[in-house]
């Protein structure tokens, strides 16, 4: 039988503010149902959408190619940095720090696991407080990282750097060594710290660094 499956991925939706200053999806129909009444047989209709965007909206996965030109982007990140991955929750909601620091990183081994940061900061999704003075990882904590090599690193906050920080040391760090970063990840409380599998797949796009993915995780029984 499979294990509890948890979806760590937050609803996107028409108007919805991710991240501050960047615009809302706009979410249209480009067939309504009405409109494709009698191009099929009586009673049968169908919907096509259309979504209007920028990529970094709801949970979503950075490539390297979101920091650096040169870098995979993500339709060529491979797919045992995405999914089925042995997951790691490393908590630090309690504490209530802005700098999450290296002394919750120590004696771990995060080889090509999924280390997700809880911070708890998902509470605050959609109200003003998410953008405001929001939990970061350091600089020390990505140099760490970049040494042990994960998988992939993800967070529940809006951001895995200080946003006033311009210099972004944890996204240059993780993404120069092609470690992806999930952002805005959600349910992180519901997880163990240990014994679950971590999934998060973003659509192949060429010549894009960002996309949202629906990320679940899995807990092993």
């Amino acid at each position: 039988m499979p294990g509890k499956l948890i979806d760590v991925s937050h609803d996107i939706e028409a108007g919805m503010i991710t991240y501050p200053g960047l615009p809302a999806p706009i979410i249209s129909d480009y067939l309504s149902r009405e409109a494709s009444r009698g191009k099929y047989a009586a009673g049968v209709t169908f919907q096509i959408g259309r979504i209007e965007l920028v990529a970094n909206t709801g949970t979503y996965i950075d490539a390297p190619f979101h920091r650096f030109e040169g870098g995979v982007d993500l339709a060529a990140l491979p797919l045992d940095r995405l999914a089925d991955l042995d997951g790691l929750v490393i908590d630090a909601a309690a504490n209530h720090v802005r700098a999450i620091d290296v002394e919750y990183f120590q004696d771990l081994d995060f080889r090509d696991r999924a280390v997700l940061v809880r911070t708890g900061w998902d509470a605050h999704w959609r109200q003003p407080q998410y953008g405001e003075n929001a939990p970061f990882l350091t600089r020390r904590v990505a140099e760490l990282l970049t040494q042990a090599g994960p998988a992939l690193v993800g967070i529940d906050s809006v951001n895995i750097d200080d946003m006033q920080d311009a210099e972004r040391p944890v996204h240059t760090l993780l993404l120069g060594a092609g470690i992806p970063v999930v952002e805005h990840l959600c349910n992180l409380d519901k997880l163990p710290e240990r014994g679950f599998r971590f999934h998060c797949v973003p659509a192949k796009f060429r010549g894009m660094g960002t996309f949202p993915a629906r990320a679940y995780a899995i807990i092993e029984t």
